[in-house]
């Protein structure tokens, strides 16, 4: 442990408000998001480089697809969280991520007709994509308390934004030489890195953090409980059920944005595509590095939570606008940048803290409810709004943004209506700290 009066800890609890006792801890669950971000942003250029030979319908259709394997995925993780014991749970997701990429690069290797396997590919990187850092958040939520959320989660984010430099640096510059079913090789042996790293972590959590207190659950029991009840947790509670709102408008502008991309280098070929996407996910992680590193937290403390959440989507909404007025290529780059770069360092780190306000059981089977099945709903039904607006009534650019807006603009203000909540103090008349139960939380709800 550094010394509170070593300068390098002085150095870091001012520049980024870490304290001694949390040094290892960050610099721990940083390296394991920067390793986990890395093995994605590899597969990412892969995936959405085989987009572009596809219509719209079908890539709508998998994006369907998509949403009822995910659903599928949480069901089966859901009984993994009430079964396994808790120090294996996370530590084996990732090994059968690692498993699943080895399984195909074999098949491309072996396989005549590769557009089965090229959709079956995009589809499970589609849900890997979104699993992997659920996964990583929930952890997250369950090592720190609220406190060290507010003050580390944009730091820790800004890893995530480390791998997205050096994950998409490979398929960039080495796509033409490795070829890209190599990449999958290659994402699926850093999926294991990440491994040890979760069992020293779990060790910090008593020795450094102190923060057993949060565990209601020994780490050598599985959680128990209902394996779907994520589901009935979700549908039940507001405060769930506003997140997962948050996440759903998301993913219209999101949705929006991809596919006008997607159809704009339709005319390149696949390997001018995966660097564009690639060079696209290095301008996105530059940008977003030194704003988590250095401006979340502060943005959290000097403005709270209702600012910091509701903030991208106010800078989308008026990108968006922007756009309508000026339908450019170009727009459309900087609005991706912006709204992806925004994301990783405020919005996601924002949007992570929330869930420190819920017990284990919430993080490990809710969570996933809400930052998949919710997410690639989202995807599904923005997917085929915007093939409606385009294909069926041929809207172009322009109208489409100014639709786009009008989401962002209710995207705003749950985020703010969010922020406001989670700012509620836990506390009682009498000042004892109140349960994170599903009653308090609808009992804030009917404040609000």
């Amino acid at each position: 442990m550094l010394a509170s009066n070593n300068p390098m800890a002085r150095f870091l609890k001012l520049v980024a408000k870490i304290e001694a006792q949390e040094v290892k801890a960050v610099a721990s669950s940083f390296l394991f998001v920067v390793v986990l971000m890395s093995a994605y942003y590899i597969l990412r250029p892969v995936r959405d480089a085989m987009a572009s030979d596809w219509t719209d319908a079908e890539v709508s259709w998998l994006w369907t697809l998509n949403f009822f394997i995910s659903t599928a995925v949480v069901g089966v993780y859901g009984m993994a969280v009430a079964r396994f014991r808790f120090r294996y749970l996370v530590p084996s997701i990732y090994g059968i991520f690692a498993l699943t990429f080895v399984v195909f690069y074999v098949l491309a290797y072996t396989s005549a007709d590769r557009t089965l396997i090229d959709k079956s590919f995009y589809v499970w990187v589609s849900v890997f994509s979104l699993f992997h850092i659920s996964v990583f958040w929930s952890f997250m939520s369950d090592l720190f308390n609220k406190e060290q959320a507010g003050r580390l989660f944009s730091i820790i984010a800004a890893g995530a934004s480390v791998g997205g430099l050096i994950g998409p640096s490979i398929p960039s510059f080495f796509s033409a030489s490795m070829g890209t079913d190599n990449l999958m090789l290659l994402a699926s042996v850093m999926l294991l890195i990440p491994i040890p790293i979760i069992f020293y972590l779990q060790s910090l959590k008593s020795t450094e953090l102190h923060n057993e207190d949060l565990e209601l659950t020994p780490p050598n029991e599985p959680i128990g409980g209902n394996p779907l009840a994520g589901f009935k947790m979700f549908f039940s509670n507001p405060y769930l059920l506003a997140i997962g709102l948050f996440i759903f408008l998301y993913t219209g502008i999101s949705s929006f944005v991809y596919f006008e991309l997607k159809n704009l280098l339709s005319e390149l070929n696949r390997v001018e595509r995966t660097a564009i996407w690639a060079q696209m996910d290095l301008a996105v992680n530059t940008l977003s590095i030194a704003t988590g590193l250095f401006a979340t937290s502060r943005i959290v403390g000097k403005f709270g939570m209702p600012v910091t959440i509701a903030l991208i989507p106010v800078l989308i909404c008026i990108g968006l606008l922007v756009l309508a007025i000026s339908p450019f290529l170009g727009v459309v780059i900087g609005l991706q940048i912006i709204r992806r770069a925004g994301n990783y360092a405020v919005t996601r780190p924002a949007r992570e803290m929330l869930f420190t306000r819920v017990d284990r059981e919430t993080r490990f089977k809710a969570k996933p409810v809400i930052d998949i099945v919710a997410y690639r709903g989202g995807d599904m039904l923005m997917a085929w709004l915007f093939t409606g607006l385009t294909q069926g009534l041929g809207l172009g650019l322009a109208a489409v943004a100014i639709v786009g807006a009008g989401i962002a603009g209710l995207w705003t203000m749950v985020g703010i209506y969010l922020g406001r909540w989670f700012e509620q103090d836990d506390t009682d008349s009498s000042g004892k700290a109140m349960p994170k139960t599903e009653a308090n939380i609808t009992q804030r709800s009917s404040i609000l």
